[in-house]
């Protein structure tokens, strides 16, 4: 049975009459979280995390959103729906919805590295699950959070002893406020563009702990700007608000940083590995401990992460949105991390006149026997290690169904599922 469906507005439950994080205007919205390109104006009313109440407010105006806990069930016609931590940024959630006894999950976006700003990531068990996969390639592999901020620091503290000012560039909502929370105050003052502390006190409002924070145009001594920390949106990037900081170094935060080509393009003097999304491991483990048996994947890196989990025994296809993704891309004005760093097209996505609404349905993919039983050790694909270990350096989780062991069940291609003909395949963006 098929709980949820595309449709031209977004993915869509029949039983509940809902969408979640739908691309156009609907009655009913259930929102992943409050970044731009999935929390969207123009909807009836909304359902969210109440942590991210704030934040959807100040975004979105006075649109009716409903705050939920998380782990809290809502009945919303024949669907049972509740929201679990994803780890991603402030109030970000799993939507769980089940139908029937038919469970599905969807991640929105998601992490598990550990992040004093936000809740969690926990596991979510389902029968189906629809993934992101922002990071879908075995060369994104985060390092732990004290070698991460270990490096800021050290940089920062090198800056202000020669009298340089530190600006990192990272996304206003979500990023910022985990720099903050990660990096030693002591080392100096730390000052904030006005888009990042609009959210900074969104954050403080919710109960997160940051370190204060200054307005630059609040602190009139010169001398100590040059020891600064600035945190800046990716848009300050050689403009006139930078002149006040006099000598500066500059950096950008994100994952896109893992590969120096990226590092290059952004022209600027480090690069600092920093993602609010998954890596290869993670999103493998989530998968894993999500014990599903039938995977979409969706967003960045699609097809590789959709491939290498049909060669793990699993019935995994693409989830396209690669059209909506290019036109709905972010933070404001900022493409969001999860378009590659490459020009994003800001002209209206053509096709947005869809075929008639696609059932995402339970059938196996690449014509696989639907009664053999999966096998989630079955090989992996070169270089690639299948089982990583778990992110907090336990032991890794066992398979998802102990009794697959038996059998070698393996799905030799990716089926895609596509609202319209979506043209190139995700993942190559």
């Amino acid at each position: 049975m098929a709980v949820l469906e595309l449709r031209p507005e977004g993915l869509y439950c029949p039983a509940g009459d809902f969408h979640i994080d739908p691309w156009r205007p609907v009655e009913r919205a259930v929102f992943t979280h409050a970044h731009a390109d999935h929390a969207r104006r123009g909807h009836a009313r909304a359902l969210a995390q109440r942590d991210a109440l704030g934040v959807l407010r100040q975004r979105l105006g006075e649109m009716p959103i409903d705050g939920v806990d998380y782990g809290e069930t809502r009945r919303i016609g024949g669907a049972c729906v509740s929201l679990h931590p994803a780890g991603h940024v402030l109030g970000s959630a799993q939507v769980r919805v089940e139908v029937a006894g038919e469970v599905w999950v969807v991640t929105g976006d998601y992490k598990l590295d550990p992040d004093p700003t936000c809740a969690a990531f926990e596991p979510v068990r389902a029968h189906t699950l629809i993934t992101e996969s922002t990071f879908g390639l075995p060369v994104y592999r985060w390092a732990p959070a004290r070698v991460l901020f270990d490096g800021i620091d050290a940089w920062w503290r090198a800056n202000a002893e020669a009298g340089r000012a530190s600006v990192v560039y990272a996304y206003a909502f979500g990023k910022a406020q985990r720099l903050l929370a990660g990096v030693d105050a002591s080392i100096g003052p730390i000052v904030c563009h006005g888009a990042v502390e609009t959210l900074n006190r969104c954050y403080r409002e919710a109960g997160v702990p940051l370190p204060p924070t200054r307005l630059a145009s609040a602190i009139a001594d010169r001398g100590a700007l040059s020891r600064a920390l600035v945190i800046a949106p990716p848009s300050a990037q050689g403009s006139t608000w930078l002149r006040r900081f006099g000598e500066y170094s500059d950096a950008f935060a994100s994952g896109w940083m893992q590969l120096r080509g990226a590092r290059r393009r952004r022209g600027t003097d480090r690069g600092f590995v920093v993602s609010d999304h998954a890596d290869w491991p993670g999103l493998l483990r989530a998968v894993r401990e999500s014990g599903a048996q039938q995977v979409y994947v969706t967003h960045g890196q699609a097809a590789s992460l959709a491939r290498h989990l049909c060669e793990l025994g699993l019935d995994a296809r693409l989830f396209e949105t690669r059209d909506f993704d290019a036109h709905f891309s972010g933070e404001g004005e900022e493409p969001a991390e999860g378009v590659a760093p490459a020009e994003v097209d800001t002209d209206p996505p053509r096709g947005l006149d869809p075929a008639p609404p696609v059932r995402i349905d339970a059938a196996p993919a690449g014509g696989a026997d639907p009664a053999s039983p999966m096998r989630v050790d079955a090989g992996p694909t070169v270089g690639v290690d299948p089982d990583p270990p778990a992110v907090d350096g336990s032991a890794p989780p066992g398979p998802l169904d102990p009794d697959a062991r038996a059998a070698a069940g393996r799905s030799e291609s990716v089926r895609r599922v596509s609202a319209h003909d979506a043209g190139p395949e995700a993942g190559d963006a």
